[in-house]
């Protein structure tokens, strides 16, 4: 039972003992030995894995009954292989260093895993916390709490567009960031055109983006989706390809847990149950997120909801037999104690780090498929990614190109019509005229014979949303990454271990950041 922090290094030594040798022979230097290769590599390894930086702050609060209090906060920038660093920045009564350590060498390791393909993104991990706990303050302490720590954030080199970019995490949502942007571009960003894009996050008035919300939940269906749609996995768990009739059960209904839900529901599969901390309900038949939804806003809880009934088993709710296991809270909830329990065979890891070291081996013993952290819930840095972009570029997605695609779409489909296959199963489109081709077929009797597509084509025609964009982008960051993983634990013979193939995906990545970037020790 490691700390998070080492735990996190412990995956991370895994995959670098495993790529080790691959990078070593891929130095291939002739002046140096065989033997200096590889110290070369191990002494990358070493820097690679502790933090660069943390940083500490306390500062005053004065509370709205007049009363005083000491706030204490976190900032850990993990490494600056690529800049600016990215992570969350959490509220929650027991932050503390070691977890905010952790969170920000996985958000390094999620951004090599998803990203870094052709080095195209420049972000490192990092991560912040303030030790609070948020449902005890008013709007207006809140509000001096975050645009404090953002100062003190900023005095110190840990907040800016292009050094340290924070997003919304545990209890922290588009108002702080909106906080957070305004302060920094009042003070430090004063006349940096960028300025706003030191966070993101944001609402849509302050720079935000279409499907940033549900952005985590979203990927986390279409890492999925990635994997139940692979028939070789599904056969070694024992399970048929697709979601149609699979039951899921989701450990924490805050923003991912939700929409992780929605989206799952949506494609057919059937949640029999949701666990929250203060309670846990059950149906076999099915709970409907737009009702649970609609009755957690209503009473700020999902205890008592009408369409599911208190979960009354003997052992956890974790061990329930259903398809899939979706942990969506916090750290180290599937241990060594309870994972020989666990009878989901797929564990889908919604949160960052739920599943300890020891539980990871036993789950894999027991031929359970566990889609890891570090690529699972990457949805939300992802779009995060392309709302930092759209504030640097300073305009939004699609503008530039919508009323073209409109007037070229309207254009092909007046000019051209598709005549089908021809020789070598070629499918070209010939030019004739819709109209003209059905005219001359049923003649124009009564006058022309009007084309009208579908509200469906028509919304097709008019070219893709902001929205859209992002949905797509995250949809095909999801599958690239997903193949990439898959492809590596087939190489290295992991089987179901994808935790390890991702790391030494991640590993791989970042060590040739440092390495062609020429770096001497």
């Amino acid at each position: 039972d490691p700390n998070f922090y080492h735990m996190v290094g412990s995956f991370f030594e895994k995959g670098a003992r495993l790529v080790e040798d691959k990078l070593v022979d891929q130095l291939s230097e002739p002046a140096v030995s065989a033997d200096d290769q590889r110290k070369r590599v191990q002494g990358i390894f070493k820097i690679m894995r502790p933090c660069n930086h943390v940083l500490q702050v306390t500062f005053p609060l004065k509370r709205d009954n007049g009363e005083h209090e000491i706030i204490t906060g976190y900032r850990a920038q993990h490494s600056q292989h690529r800049m600016p660093t990215k992570g969350g920045m959490r509220y929650a009564p027991d932050v503390n260093i070691d977890e905010v350590k952790a969170l920000a060498s996985l958000m390094t390791w999620k951004c090599a895993v998803c990203f870094l393909f052709t080095i195209d993104v420049p972000f490192g991990g990092a991560k912040a916390g303030v030790k609070i706990d948020p449902k005890l303050y008013s709007e207006r302490e809140l509000e001096k709490i975050t645009r404090r720590f953002a100062m003190e954030l900023a005095k110190k080199g840990f907040l800016g567009p292009g050094i340290d970019v924070p997003a919304p995490d545990v209890n922290t949502g588009a108002r702080e960031m909106s906080w957070m942007a305004d302060t920094y571009a009042m003070t430090y960003g004063h006349g940096d055109i960028n300025s706003h894009a030191c966070v993101t996050g944001k609402p849509i008035t302050q720079g935000g983006i279409h499907g940033r919300v549900s952005a985590t939940g979203r990927g986390v269906f279409h890492g999925i989706e990635n994997f139940i749609n692979e028939a070789s996995f599904m056969s070694e768990v024992g399970m048929t390809p697709g979601f149609q009739d699979k039951t899921f059960i989701i450990q924490g209904f805050g923003n991912v847990g939700l929409h992780s839900m929605r989206y799952l529901h949506r494609h057919g599969a059937r949640c029999i149950g949701v666990i929250e901390w203060d309670g846990c309900i059950f149906n076999k038949e099915g709970i409907d997120p737009i009702e649970l939804e609609d009755y957690k806003v209503a009473n700020g809880t999902i205890v008592g909801f009408p369409g599911a009934s208190p979960y009354e088993g003997d052992q956890s709710m974790l061990e329930e037999d259903c398809d899939i296991l979706l942990p969506c809270a916090r750290e180290k909830v599937i241990t060594a104690e309870n994972a020989p329990r666990i009878k989901a065979r797929i564990i889908a890891e919604g949160a960052n780090g739920p599943t300890t070291p020891a539980a990871d081996r036993i789950l894999q013993a027991n031929d359970k498929l566990v889609i890891p952290d570090l690529y699972l819930n990457a949805g939300g840095v992802t779009v995060s990614y392309f709302e930092w972009l759209k504030n640097l570029n300073h305009v939004s997605y699609g503008r530039l190109t919508f009323k073209y695609e409109r007037d070229a779409n309207y254009d092909l489909l007046s000019k051209f019509i598709a005549l089908g296959w021809i020789a070598n199963f070629v499918f070209v489109l010939v030019p004739h005229s819709v109209q003209s081709s059905l005219e001359r077929k049923f003649g124009k009797y009564g006058g022309t014979i009007p084309v009208t597509p579908t509200e469906e084509f028509s919304q097709k025609i008019h070219g893709a949303s902001e929205k859209d964009i992002v949905h797509s982008g995250l949809s095909y960051t999801m599958e690239r990454s997903a193949r990439q993983i898959i492809h590596t634990a087939r190489a290295y013979d992991l089987g179901l271990d994808l935790r390890t193939a991702a790391y030494i995906n991640a590993v791989d990545k970042v060590f040739k950041v440092y390495n062609e970037a020429g770096f001497t020790f």
